[in-house]
This record gives C-alpha cells, sequence and structure tokens, in this order.
C-alpha cells in the first residue's frame, strides 16, 4: 500500500454524510444488519446481510472479540438549590473504604464530566435519587470534576445495582434520546458476550453478532477468543491536529489472558486468520504483539495509535462499523485498507442508503480472502 502525504491530512478524512443516515435504533435483529465486504486485495465491494459473514470464514480461523461491558454511566439528578445537573462518568467507580460515611452507606470514587447551569463549588452534595449523592471534590481546568458517590449498601454488588436502577445507558451523542436511553438500549447497546464491566461506549461491531450467529460460526470449526478494552470517553474525542500524526490518542485499559494469547500464536502457526471484531480487538491485539507477530498475556493501559503506515503484525480481517468523518477510528481502518479504498467504500455505501455509526450497519475489510 503506497502512503502518500495527503494520508496525514485531517481533512482528507472528511466525507460527505446526510443526517437521515446515521442509525438512531440498531436494526431489529442483530444479524439482519447490511453488511459492505471491501477485498483489499483486488478492490472488490460485496453488499450482503450480516449473517453472510459466515460465507467468508474457514475452519480453524480464530475470531477475537472484545468482552467489556457498558455501565449505566450516566446519572441524572439536581443540586439542592433546584438546578438540573447530569454527570458522565468516565470509569467505573472505585469503592471507597471510609469510616466517616454514615451507617448501611458505601462510597466510591470516579471521575466525571458534568452537565449543569452553574459549575457546582468543591465540597457540595448533588441530589441523583433518594439513595445516591455525589459529591463535588474537585474541579479541574479540562473541564472534568472528581466525585465521591455515597449510596446505600444493599446487597452483595450494591454499586453495580445501584448504577443499574439510577444510570442510563451512556449512548453516544449522536443518538438522540430527549426522554433518555430506553429499555431497548440498555439490551442492544451490548453485545452478547459482555462479561467485564467498565465501558462508557459500546465496542459496536459486535453489536451485529446474535447468538445464532456466533453459533453457526463455532459449528463451522471458528474458534472464538476474547480481549477486554474498556471503551472510554476519549473514543469520541474530535481530532483538531491538521497532521493527524500529531494527535494524542486517549488510552484506555486493555487485557489480554493467557488463552487468548495462545489461541492468537497457535492460529498463526498452523496458518489460519485472525479476524478482529472492531477497532478495540485490533488496538488490543496489536499493542500486544512484539515484532514477529506474537502476543503475550497483558494487563496494561493501551494508547497505540494506528493511522496509515502501520505495519499490522497480528489481525488479517476485521469487522467494523461505519465510522464519524475525520475520526482516528477512521484512520486506522484506513490503515488498514487504505484511505481512498475506504472513503469510495463509505461513498457507495450512503448512496446505497447503509445506516452508519453505533447503530448502523457493518462493514468487513478483508486483506487475506
Amino acid at each position: 500500500m503506497v502512503i502518500t502525504s495527503s494520508d496525514y491530512i485531517l481533512q482528507e478524512y472528511d466525507y460527505e454524510l446526510p443526517l437521515e443516515r446515521i442509525a438512531q435504533h440498531p436494526a431489529p435483529e442483530r444479524d439482519q444488519s447490511r453488511l459492505l465486504v471491501l477485498k483489499t486485495k483486488d478492490g472488490k465491494r460485496a453488499h450482503r446481510q450480516f449473517k453472510d459473514i459466515l460465507d467468508y470464514f474457514r475452519p480453524g480461523d480464530l475470531l477475537v472479540v472484545n468482552a467489556t461491558k457498558v455501565f449505566p454511566a450516566r446519572l441524572m439528578g439536581h443540586r439542592r438549590t433546584g438546578g438540573k445537573i447530569e454527570l458522565f462518568l468516565l470509569g467505573y467507580p472505585a469503592i471507597m473504604a471510609s469510616a466517616s460515611m454514615p451507617s448501611g452507606y458505601q462510597e466510591a470514587t470516579a471521575q466525571a464530566l458534568i452537565k449543569s447551569s452553574k459549575r457546582p463549588k468543591q465540597g457540595e452534595w448533588l441530589l441523583l435519587s433518594e439513595t445516591l449523592r455525589a459529591r463535588v471534590d474537585q474541579n479541574t481546568p479540562d473541564g472534568k470534576v472528581a466525585i465521591t458517590l455515597r449510596y446505600e449498601a444493599t446487597g452483595s454488588d450494591a454499586l453495580a445495582s445501584t448504577l443499574e436502577t439510577h444510570g442510563q445507558i451512556p449512548l453516544p451523542p449522536y443518538i438522540s434520546r430527549p426522554l433518555g436511553s430506553s429499555t431497548e438500549d440498555s439490551i442492544r447497546y451490548q453485545t452478547r458476550y459482555a462479561r467485564h464491566t467498565g465501558s462508557v461506549a459500546a465496542p459496536t461491531a459486535g453489536l451485529h453478532f446474535s447468538d445464532a450467529a456466533l453459533a453457526a460460526l463455532q459449528a463451522k470449526g471458528v474458534h472464538l477468543a476474547h480481549i477486554v478494552l474498556h471503551v472510554g470517553y476519549g473514543t469520541f474525542a474530535p481530532v483538531r491536529c491538521e497532521d493527524i500524526r500529531e494527535h494524542a490518542i486517549h488510552s484506555e485499559s486493555v487485557q489480554i489472558p493467557a488463552e487468548t494469547a495462545d489461541a492468537v500464536n497457535q492460529t498463526k502457526q498452523r496458518g489460519g486468520r485472525i479476524w478482529a471484531v472492531g477497532t478495540t480487538s485490533v488496538r488490543a491485539l496489536e499493542f500486544a504483539a512484539d515484532a514477529q507477530g506474537t502476543i503475550k498475556p497483558i494487563t496494561a493501559d493501551c494508547g497505540l495509535f494506528i493511522y496509515p503506515g502501520f505495519q499490522f503484525r497480528v489481525i488479517d480481517n476485521l469487522i467494523t462499523n461505519f465510522h464519524l468523518p475525520k475520526s482516528s477510528l477512521l484512520f486506522l481502518v484506513s490503515a488498514l485498507a487504505g484511505r481512498e479504498a475506504v472513503l469510495d467504500a463509505y461513498r457507495e455505501a450512503i448512496a446505497r442508503e447503509y445506516r452508519v455509526f453505533s447503530y448502523g450497519d457493518a462493514m468487513a475489510i478483508i486483506t487475506r480472502p
């Protein structure tokens, strides 16, 4: 793949997107979304349904998914003065041991974004429900706040129960929910294999996999392995550098268990193909690889920035969604398939009325047929 100076210019990753193409709700069934298949070797494209992804797999292939789980990170409430506030937790709260809290309560700390007509003062308590409140511990210059949540200590996992009861699923800003996230969102904005709580955004490429699609792949002899990369709010951060190489990529917590590292290495040794589901799986696998593409188990913060010119050592094929213009995720898929080929595919998808972004349709990039 030939890299040109244009591949480093932010404006070259823009494309025309009618607002009506941004999906506001998922397809009626997970595997009934549409699928655009792009083969990088000859540039050929095909238009299928997602359930047809089975046709592109072979026995012995390995499918790597991100098993992170989204938690209800959006909390609504009010100040003692009556003004409305909204908290967006930037990570799963850390439970604290404190002798000063009232009997029957627990506390947990977190970083958050806050939306309020007037910024709360340090030390102020925010009322989120009868059993949940938040204290503002520190206002930081970047607009974030450090908070302490105080909640009733009921049951073995009181924090999770409290967030489930009083929180909302943190949908991306381009999905409109004037009344807050719905029951449908709480189900469909999670993958079927979500197990490890910690994300504020779903690894949305995995939303297309139904139980039936996963079972069909395994029946065909495709192996399944998982990583865990907790998706942070930084995934929505706009790129403001005209030279994309100057962008400071966000860092996210990643875990690759020993069994996944072994599965990747063994698959490559016997000539099988590595399929990554989503850009998060790509970042995790490539972050953990040595110069020969061998994976080792890790638990670390991943700050890998992938843009054109990056040398992929692990993955062969990628299942992904359609990404925002001028976004770091679009840089990543362009690194794999070529910027012009990706943007041509996007233009065709939009002309054919594909639905885009988190609840939209899917794309398969195949570098190794």
